[in-house]
């Protein structure tokens, strides 16, 4: 069993943070690899993918500074239009679940919003690579990063 197999064992709902999607889209040589068995997890029904609306703002905000149509269209067909996926609007109830991660953690709004979203639709892990996440208890974190096989 590989890192991967082993870090999604028991998880059938997965959150995504922003990082993730910009490894998968614009093709990270490091990341790649591991984002597409991911996505083919996903994409088979394997595992249920979630993220919050905040990474369509994240993901969309160089593309859009650069003015690269087709990348900002291949993000909103990722995140809009993939099967087994769905992005998490920000409602009252999520907003006060991030603002007790924030005070908790003292992480960034969009973090505990992107947090409080997936942990709202009853996710059992949240992937990242941000390791400022590392404290967080009340789900999984995957760092992207773990997920390497060592050479």
């Amino acid at each position: 069993m590989n890192k991967l197999e082993q870090a999604l064992t028991g998880i059938t709902k997965l959150g995504i943070d922003t990082s993730p999607f910009i490894y998968f889209i614009e093709r990270h040589p490091v990341y790649l690899a591991i984002m597409q068995e991911i996505i083919q997890k996903i994409d088979a029904g394997k595992i249920i993918g979630y993220s919050s609306v905040v990474t369509l703002t994240e993901v969309l905000v160089h593309p859009k500074q650069l003015k690269k149509l087709t990348l900002e269209e291949k993000y909103r067909n990722l995140l809009q239009n993939s099967r087994n996926f769905e992005l998490i609007p920000i409602d009252a109830n999520i907003a006060e679940q991030a603002a007790e991660l924030r005070a908790h953690y003292n992480l960034r709004t969009p973090d505990t919003l992107q947090l409080a979203a997936v942990y709202e639709v009853g996710c059992q892990a949240f992937l990242t690579n941000d390791k400022d996440f590392k404290n967080v208890t009340e789900l999984r974190i995957i760092l992207l990063d773990d997920l390497l096989e060592s050479t």
